[in-house]
């Protein structure tokens, strides 16, 4: 004679079986950062099978390929960098690759182009925010704050003096912008108050429009180099892009002209650039990017006053990172349902 289970732990086990498969059929998510905010992460919880690398350094190569096997989407981080090899690791089912950042350099959009893996991004929710910190950081760069503050702590500070600590002004100045997008165009406005002579810009197409609205004028990359005391580095890294401050561009800069750069430290040449700042042949530079980052203790950069570095926090404002994190979980659950996408990068 069969013994019968009793009902209880036969509706438990039909529920266990019900969750199993409703599990098996959920799509399956990676997540390269657990430092995100966590409301993105509970909206694909919601619907999806979700995985989570643990630490919050960046997740190391080999785990990176192991995890994503057999996963439909990946939800990365510009630490995280998705070529063919994490592709192909990935396997045929992936849908899609997101990433929490405007920028997708990181990502290897050609071969996911041929796979046609779509791409998604967070390109507008970060433009006020990166603006508002490029703007702290050329004011630290050009009135010393940095440098002004260390001299509080180490005794540097005698008393007032005429023209100790004293920096070069925006007022009545040339400010030159390289890129000329959404964060370029908020960039150009937070300047215009502080009264500068002229504001130019540089893109591969003159933007008449967006231009008039801050009075900015476009130029090529030569003249801007010649004529600016400020440039802004606000543009995209791609090939044409990377490096293009090297030591010929530095050559051709005035003396008193001060780089900022919140876009990427690829952009910048920074042998060319230690150079060009240890030998005055520019006034100062104020990054929030670098190659590699974090920047080694020991690179020569850190051992210039005329330096002001950030650890890459353009986006560092706590609604806009909620937002983006948000943002990429919508893309990524748009793409798997083929829905449109709510940033989509054109492949």
């Amino acid at each position: 004679m069969t013994a019968r289970l009793p009902f209880g732990q036969v509706r438990n086990l039909l529920l266990q079986g019900h969750v199993i498969r409703r599990m098996s059929s959920q799509p399956k998510v990676y997540v390269t950062r657990p430092d995100v905010d966590d409301s993105g992460l509970e909206l694909l919880r919601k619907s999806c099978q979700v995985n989570i690398w643990h630490e919050t350094s960046p997740v190391p190569r080999s785990e990176l390929i192991r995890e994503v096997a057999g996963k439909d989407a990946i939800y990365c981080a510009l630490t995280d960098t998705v070529n063919k090899e994490v592709l192909d690791a990935a396997g045929p089912q992936l849908k899609c690759v997101a990433t929490i950042s405007v920028g997708y350099d990181h990502i290897d959009v050609e071969e996911c182009k041929k796979r046609g893996i779509r791409v998604g991004f967070t390109p507008d929710v970060l433009t006020d925010a990166t603006a508002e910190l490029t703007l702290a950081l050329l004011l630290a760069t050009n009135r010393r704050l940095f440098e002004a503050n260390k001299q509080v702590y180490n005794g540097g500070w005698k008393s007032w003096a005429p023209m100790w600590m004293c920096g070069q002004g925006l007022k009545g100045s040339r400010v030159g912008l390289l890129g000329f997008g959404r964060i370029g165009q908020e960039i150009a406005a937070r300047i215009v108050p502080f009264k500068p002579s002229e504001i130019t810009y540089t893109t591969r197409s003159p933007r008449p429009e967006e231009a008039a609205a801050v009075n900015a004028r476009h130029v090529d990359f030569d003249e801007m180099l010649r004529k600016s005391d400020f440039i802004v580095v606000c543009c995209a890294l791609t090939p044409e892009t990377k490096e293009i401050f090297n030591a010929a561009a530095f050559q051709k800069m005035k003396s008193n002209c001060i780089l900022i750069n919140t876009a990427r430290g690829g952009v910048v040449d920074q042998k060319a650039l230690y150079e060009a700042l240890k030998s005055n042949r520019i006034l100062a530079a104020g990054l929030d990017v670098t190659t590699p980052e974090p920047l080694p203790l020991d690179d020569p950069l850190l051992k210039l006053d005329n330096v002001v570095i950030l650890p890459h926090i353009g986006s560092a404002d706590i609604e806009t990172r909620k937002e983006m994190s948000r943002i990429t979980a919508r893309n990524i659950l748009a793409a798997l349902a083929g829905e449109k996408m709510e940033a989509e990068v054109k492949l």
